[in-house]
């Protein structure tokens, strides 16, 4: 009974054993597992840092770039502004030419027949000027007459012309490329009922 009871102690010493080398190796794997997950949160840190900052810098340089923009496009805006009469001026330069030339002409003049030639040529000059750049005077007088394009300051009753046709201009209206910019100053028709 001995042999038996030995028998049992030791199969029951390597049972224990081989229970206790498995519990320690399912120690050992939780705990490297543990390891691996207390190092993973780490590494997610570092890489939400890393990209943190790298976001932020990129923020900051795009930042950066359109307020250069922003300050460029305004200097632009204003230079535009401040000279875009620039051409126009450099072609009414000449009309203020020829109207200089007319003023000295008449002091000299002995005839007032070159004065009124001056004036006529400087009046070709600003007709060609405005002609270049897109304003042409608007046809009133003997049209009918349109609210858009007139301003009637005046009636008077004719029964030789139709009602509503301009029988008199006081003041040349002008258009700038098809929007007008001064109205025809107008005397309208208006037939004895």
């Amino acid at each position: 009974m001995k042999d038996k009871e030995n028998i049992k102690e030791d199969v029951i010493e390597e049972n224990q054993e081989d229970v206790i080398e498995e519990n320690q190796e399912e120690v050992v794997e939780e705990n490297q597992e543990e390891v691996v997950e207390e190092k993973q949160p780490i590494a997610e840190e570092i890489s939400w840092e890393e990209k943190y900052n790298t976001t932020n810098d990129k923020f900051l340089r795009l930042n950066a770039e359109f307020m250069n923009f922003k300050k460029r496009t305004e200097k632009e805006k204003n230079d535009i502004y401040k000279y875009a009469n620039e051409k126009l001026m450099v072609e009414l330069l000449p009309v203020i030419d020829n109207i200089e030339r007319a003023l000295h002409s008449i002091e000299d003049a002995d005839n007032h027949k070159a004065v009124v030639e001056g004036v006529n040529l400087i009046k070709t000059n600003f007709d060609e000027f405005l002609k270049k750049n897109g304003v042409e005077a608007i046809n009133a007088k003997g049209e009918i007459f349109d609210p858009n394009l007139h301003h009637a300051v005046m009636t008077e009753e004719n029964d030789d012309v139709e009602d509503d046709i301009v029988i008199d201009e006081f003041q040349v209206g002008y258009k700038l490329n098809d929007k007008v910019i001064r109205p025809s100053m107008v005397k309208v028709s208006k037939k004895n009922n």
